[in-house]
């Protein structure tokens, strides 16, 4: 209904731009297309930074010498955010892709068409970018903005910066305020939510 109005009655607003734009080059988006990348814009602003934000909790819980080096001034929160993004990505698996021709990959050919489930996250764990230690959670590595957790080139997140920035201040205030704040329970006993996307 929205997207229905914003086309009749175009507003300021981001629903209005994206129709704009499809509109603008001839290449549209089926309005299937449209709602679902409006529902992805929207869930991925929140349920992406969540997952960021309590795997960060997590990590820090079970790993409090890498805490002590955020609390004493060792480390900084953006180090704790960017070895979360690389060492436990908030979203494992993208949305499938369509190739928008063949494609061949390490020899594989990928017809267009096909869709495509990229698992980026274990990207971050690989040991040929990030050393023989890519499982440890270490706040020090340097290099740890090489992970793909907010995409890369035409589809990377147009909302890193503020995921950033919301994770940064949620932690930092968090830990401030609730220094010794631990896990409930053992880390092994911790629920998972199933999640076809989210990590």
């Amino acid at each position: 209904a929205v997207a229905a109005a914003r086309t009749a009655d175009p507003g300021d607003d981001l629903t209005s731009a994206m129709i704009a734009a499809r509109e603008e080059d001839g290449d549209r988006f089926s309005p299937h297309e449209l709602i679902g990348t409006l529902m992805l814009t929207i869930i991925a602003g929140h349920e992406t930074t969540l997952n960021l934000i309590t795997n960060a909790v997590r990590a820090l819980c079970t790993h409090r010498d890498q805490l002590d080096l955020v609390l004493t001034g060792a480390a900084s929160w953006t180090d704790v955010v960017e070895e979360t993004l690389r060492w436990d990505s908030p979203v494992s698996y993208f949305p499938f892709r369509y190739p928008t021709r063949d494609l061949t990959l390490d020899g594989t050919v990928i017809p267009q068409g096909t869709p495509v489930l990229a698992g980026y996250s274990a990207a971050g764990r690989d040991t040929r970018a990030h050393g023989p230690d890519a499982a440890r959670f270490d706040i020090t590595r340097t290099g740890t903005s090489r992970h793909l957790s907010l995409g890369h080139g035409a589809h990377y997140c147009m909302g890193a910066p503020l995921a950033r920035l919301e994770s940064t201040t949620a932690l930092e205030q968090l830990f401030t305020r609730f220094p010794a704040l631990d896990l409930a329970v053992p880390e092994p006993e911790l629920p998972r939510h199933a999640s076809f996307v989210g990590n």
